[in-house]
């Protein structure tokens, strides 16, 4: 009987209460769809630097990290919002000069293998490097952007989550159209399919690299803004990184619209299990939903919604 109960408590009480509280469900899965937004952004710093170089950056939610605590660092010590954001992007842009000329550069057409422990070494290195010149203490982080509730159409949103997600769907529809319709991010498509090859027909490699890790560094600052006005610049920000493998997997790992449903589908799916899948779970769905939802994924599509199959022939 009490498997019974468990399974009815599962199977069938969420979709009865999703059933009868309509708007509600349309709150929360409102609620996601913001939230899902915020993660696509930091997702897109994975894809950009994925398609140009095919090594997966583990340092991505430390770049976010680090963006976040200058930006604060240079706020705290005077500085207006313009010539902090401004002061950050060319701190992130000399950070890709480093990173392409000390890391990169030694590491052409070698394994992917060796290109992502590389990165491994660049995320403990950033969090120290913040830490040493930044100290590490929570900063709290007020940009100036409302937090109050607003009623529009019956449902409660919140407006940083209306904000930000209109941000981040200006910043992913600019990244896209830079991809598709530009040479620089046709160059970047040529780079990450073959190295050798790129550099045979002309393109510049180092250059290609400098642009690609400075446009994650900003994407990384924009993210690190957001999710620092949310949840104060502080460490674990850099964890926020660790939900985006999941939208990664989800939308396909050199996809920018890969990067946008999978953020969106993430953000919904874990608020409803949340709220709706409490009862029958005990609590903390939105600790390890998008995670169990990857590995589904990844047993029926791995190469994600929008990834491209891989037929290696011999």
């Amino acid at each position: 009987m009490e498997i019974v109960a468990f399974l009815h408590a599962l199977l069938v009480e969420p979709f009865v209460a999703m059933w009868q509280n309509p708007e509600f469900l349309l709150e929360v899965a409102i609620g996601g769809l913001l939230t899902g937004v915020m993660y696509s952004l930091v997702a897109l710093g994975f894809v950009l630097i994925y398609k140009a170089s095919g090594v997966f950056n583990f340092a991505q939610g430390t770049m976010v990290l680090f963006a976040a605590l200058t930006f604060v660092g240079l706020l705290e010590r005077g500085f207006p919002v313009w010539a902090s954001f401004l002061l950050t992007a060319l701190a992130m842009i000399a950070m890709a000069f480093v990173i392409e000329r000390l890391v990169l550069r030694p590491l052409v057409n070698q394994d992917p293998i060796i290109l992502f422990m590389a990165t491994i070494g660049l995320t403990y290195f950033l969090e120290g490097f913040g830490q040493i010149v930044w100290g590490g203490d929570v900063h709290p982080l007020d940009i100036g952007i409302p937090k109050s509730p607003l009623i529009i159409g019956g449902v409660l949103i919140n407006e940083f989550d209306l904000v930000a997600a209109a941000v981040c769907g200006v910043l992913v529809t600019v990244l896209a159209v830079f991809f598709q319709r530009t040479a620089i991010g046709r160059a970047l498509r040529a780079v990450a399919d073959d190295h050798q090859a790129a550099l045979s027909v002309g393109i510049p490699l180092k250059n290609i690299w400098v642009i690609v890790w400075a446009v994650a560094g900003i994407v990384g600052l924009v993210a690190g803004i957001l999710w620092g006005s949310n949840l104060g610049v502080q460490f674990s920000i850099s964890l926020v990184a660790l939900k985006a493998l999941p939208v990664l997997i989800l939308g396909g790992f050199t996809s920018v619209p890969g990067a946008i449903v999978g953020g969106l589908i993430i953000g919904v799916g874990e608020k409803v299990a949340e709220v709706f899948w409490t009862p029958a779970t005990g609590g903390a769905i939105e600790d390890w939903f998008a995670y169990a939802l990857a590995l589904v994924f990844l047993l029926i599509r791995p190469q994600g919604l929008f990834g491209e199959r891989i037929i290696e022939r011999v």
